[in-house]
């Protein structure tokens, strides 16, 4: 594996790793106990999209899954800045769950036929799973969005907070257009865009808008709150180096 494709790989395992484990804190505080099962289980499909991804990124570099996880500080990962924010109320959550998932859909959707055999054969399991977020997602905003008053204030809000984080899901850069096997992101932006934009209709919330966006988690230029996740995700096996149970 060449390091165009081990950093590839990297962005990918990343952002499925940050986003499991802030799905994964949903599990006992989501609003009925239906929806803990089934953030839990989203969480374990992202969980296992991470391990899949960085098991085949750390084969070349002599790394396991285990140590790209655990021992790399935050300015080595690689993940889109949506994953890492802190979820706020359930609304934000369903609003993130939306955009990340759409996006994830497309992205795995394109990578199917990837000439990597390895990308090819994990997109064609996530994608499958990842439908199953999109469709979770959908029925949470619209039941908010078009519920009571109350409900469709937070799902605005978390809409709007969450949009400026949007555009960096589809910045492209020299090392996705030189790498054949990768899906340049820029390719997926008008289709993620009416599929989220068709759900916020129907939901009777309006269109979320932004003059700013932010970027620079693909450079590992990542908002305070990564630390802070890190250093909980990271804390059993950096006391415990090299344990095995």
């Amino acid at each position: 594996m060449n390091h165009d494709l081990f950093e590839y790989t990297l962005r990918l395992g990343d952002d499925a790793l940050i986003a499991a484990q802030r799905t994964g804190e949903w599990i006992a505080a989501a609003p009925q106990l239906e929806e803990d099962v089934a953030l839990g289980n989203i969480g374990l499909d992202q969980l296992g999209q991470a391990r899949s991804l960085l098991q085949y990124a750390g084969s070349a570099a002599g790394r396991t899954e285990d140590e790209l996880a655990y021992f790399r500080d935050e300015r080595e990962f690689r993940n889109l800045l949506i994953c890492e924010l802190p979820n706020g109320d359930f609304g934000f959550a369903m609003a993130r769950l939306l955009y990340f998932a759409t996006y994830q859909h497309l992205l795995y959707d394109e990578l199917r036929s990837s000439t990597d055999e390895t990308l090819a054969g994990v997109a064609g399991k996530a994608v499958k799973e990842v439908a199953y977020h999109v469709d979770h997602a959908t029925q949470w905003v619209l039941r908010l969005g078009d519920g009571t008053e109350e409900s469709h204030r937070r799902m605005q809000a978390g809409l709007d907070e969450l949009w400026p984080y949007t555009a960096e899901m589809f910045t492209s850069d020299e090392l996705v257009r030189r790498l054949p096997v990768a899906v340049d992101p820029a390719g997926l932006q008008d289709a993620w865009t009416d599929r989220v934009l068709g759900v916020v209709d129907e939901s009777t919330c309006e269109r979320p808008s932004s003059s700013y966006q932010h970027t620079g988690g693909r450079e590992g230029r990542h908002t305070e709150h990564l630390g802070y996740l890190l250093a909980e995700l990271q804390h059993i096996a950096r006391s415990h180096p090299g344990a095995t149970w």
